[in-house]
C-alpha cells in the first residue's frame, strides 16, 4: 500500500549516513541515489524511505504531526534502535516505553533535521 514515505533533509551525505546506519541492522541501504533525493530500504519492491532536499530549494521543515513510524520487530529491537538512533545524532522525543498496557511499546526520536521518527511493537 505505501511504495515510500519522504522526509526533507538539508544535508544529503548526513541523512543518507544517519538512515542507512540507523536501518541497516533491519536490512536497509541506499537502494538508489539520484543527487538530491536517495531511496533507503530492502528492495525497491518493498515500501522505503527516502530523504531529499526539497525540490523547490527553500528549507525543509518538519511536519507538525507528521511522523515516521518504524517496527524493527520487538520490544528490545525498538530499545535497541532509539538507543542507536541518540548515538547518531537524534534526539529523545520520547524514552522507550509501554504506551498503553499490553498494547504498544514505543520510543519516539526527532532525526538530526528534526523529522519525528517512532520506533513501535504491537502487544
Amino acid at each position: 500500500m505505501i511504495g515510500y514515505v519522504t522526509l526533507g533533509v538539508s544535508d544529503m551525505a548526513r541523512a543518507k549516513q544517519f538512515y542507512s546506519n540507523l536501518l541497516g541492522d533491519l536490512g536497509a541501504k541506499v537502494l538508489l541515489d539520484m543527487g538530491r533525493i536517495a531511496f533507503i530500504g530492502k528492495s525497491m519492491k518493498e515500501p522505503m524511505l527516502a530523504v531529499c532536499t526539497p525540490f523547490d530549494g527553500e528549507p525543509n521543515h518538519p511536519g507538525n504531526g507528521n511522523m515516521l513510524a518504524i517496527p524493527p520487530g520487538s520490544k528490545e529491537a525498538v530499545d535497541a534502535l532509539y538507543k542507536k538512533a541518540i548515538e547518531l545524532g537524534a534526539s529523545c522525543d520520547g524514552e522507550p516505553g509501554q504506551r498503553i498496557p499490553d498494547q504498544f511499546y514505543g520510543a519516539y526520536v526527532r532525526d538530526p533535521d528534526g523529522n519525528k521518527l517512532a520506533f513501535f511493537e504491537f502487544g
